[in-house]
């Protein structure tokens, strides 16, 4: 009787194990060899890279689902969280996508099993920071990069997207860069250039480049928060162009300096309709008033009405011909505008002398406002990004001083 409840007791614990192995989940099937953590971070970074939020959250997601506990893809997760928690323009649901954000990155510091997951988690860490701008974000970036530093054991060949160990300064000084402590983001940057040549090289010597144009403007000059936002753009508006000429260069009590007469002050005939709700509205009113080439309203047949077209991206031809405009007005030298008719041949590969803006190419560079590329080419077509408007205008205003 004992032996047959013994069995029973046997049979019984048989039984729940069957049962917990049939409820428990099954382990997830990849279904290619490419179909696995690693790869699905890795094309998650690189969809983050070109501004596929979207398609790197499903890498990440699906990353996870493969491995819960993948340290990488939860700090991948955390990162595209970021990004589109900085977009949010409602308060609250920021402050709950936040809190989303510094979960997932809590957990990836946690499952890091190596010092070479612990320096991905520290990196994007970082990039987070500086993506969200929580408080104290630039010191909490800091901290991160420091202890990214102290990792003994970080083997590059385990950073399947960030590579080497640069990525750690040279985040670091995208960071700085987007606090305006340019100085910094110079010093760090230069540590990526220094070391031997790697994925951040290049990005980090663009991005040197515009730095240093920043601190050469720095350098007699203080900017103001308006021209420091400014100075980090990629693109720079009419808009933009016309907010630092009268806020940093102070153009309308200048120009107005070099009128004999009061009375012949220009006053502006209108306003566009499109500057009316800009937040440079006085600032787009006074360049118009002046009548700057470049910067005047243009008539859009389309509508039907003079616009200022504010949101509009400058070129480097467009800003050649606004300097031009300046130099003229400023000098009282009409003859600027016609100084290099006639030349043979142009300094310049992309710029013929029979194109509109070749004297005005002439005239800036001759004196040191803009500058061609090491290659010799002036870049017509290309946009204007902050660092080159800033240090153009700070070259500008020395030549003000002397007027």
């Amino acid at each position: 009787m004992k032996k047959t409840k013994g069995f029973g007791k046997i049979w019984l614990i048989i039984g729940l194990m069957f049962i917990i192995v049939a409820c428990a989940k099954p382990k997830p099937t990849p279904v290619s060899i490419e179909d696995n953590p690693v790869h699905h971070y890795l094309q998650g970074m690189e969809a983050i890279e070109k501004g596929e939020i979207k398609e790197a959250e499903s890498h990440f997601d699906r990353a996870l689902y493969l491995d819960k506990n993948y340290s990488p893809a939860l700090a991948g997760k955390s990162l595209v969280l970021a990004i589109r928690a900085a977009k949010q323009e409602d308060v609250q649901h920021q402050a709950v996508d936040m809190k989303k954000v510094f979960s997932f990155l809590k957990k990836a510091k946690k499952k890091a099993n190596d010092d070479s997951q612990k320096f991905i988690y520290h990196v994007t860490a970082i990039r987070v920071y500086t993506e969200s701008h929580p408080k104290d974000w630039l010191e909490n970036a800091k901290d991160h990069y420091e202890d990214a530093l102290k990792l003994k054991k970080v083997d590059e060949a385990k950073l399947p997207y960030y590579q080497t160990t640069s990525a750690a300064h040279y985040f670091m000084g995208v960071a700085y860069y987007k606090a305006y402590e340019f100085r910094k983001a110079e010093e760090t940057l230069a540590k990526v250039i220094s070391n031997k040549p790697g994925k951040w090289h290049d990005k980090a010597d663009n991005l040197y480049k515009k730095v240093q144009k920043i601190v050469r403007a720095c350098a007699q000059y203080t900017l103001t928060d308006v021209a420091k936002k400014i100075a980090v753009k990629d693109q720079v508006t009419k808009g933009d162009v016309a907010a630092l000429l009268v806020d940093e260069l102070h153009l309308d009590r200048f120009l107005a300096g070099r009128i004999p007469v009061k009375s012949h002050t220009p006053k502006a005939d209108f306003i566009p309709n499109d500057v009316l709700n800009h937040p440079f509205k006085d600032e787009i009113i006074t360049v118009i008033k002046w009548n700057i080439r470049g910067l005047q309203a243009q008539y859009d047949p389309l509508l039907k009405a003079y616009l200022f077209k504010p949101q509009e991206p400058i070129k480097r031809k467009e800003l050649a011909f606004i300097l031009e405009d300046l130099l003229t007005k400023l000098t009282g030298n009409e003859h600027l505008a016609t100084a290099y008719f006639g030349t043979e041949k142009s300094p310049f590969p992309d710029v013929p002398v029979n194109v509109a803006w070749f004297n005005a190419v002439m005239n800036v560079t001759t004196r040191g406002l803009m500058e061609p590329d090491l290659s010799g080419e002036f870049r017509p077509d290309d946009y204007v990004d902050g660092a080159e408007l800033i240090l153009a205008l700070m070259k500008l205003r020395n030549v003000m001083n002397i007027y």
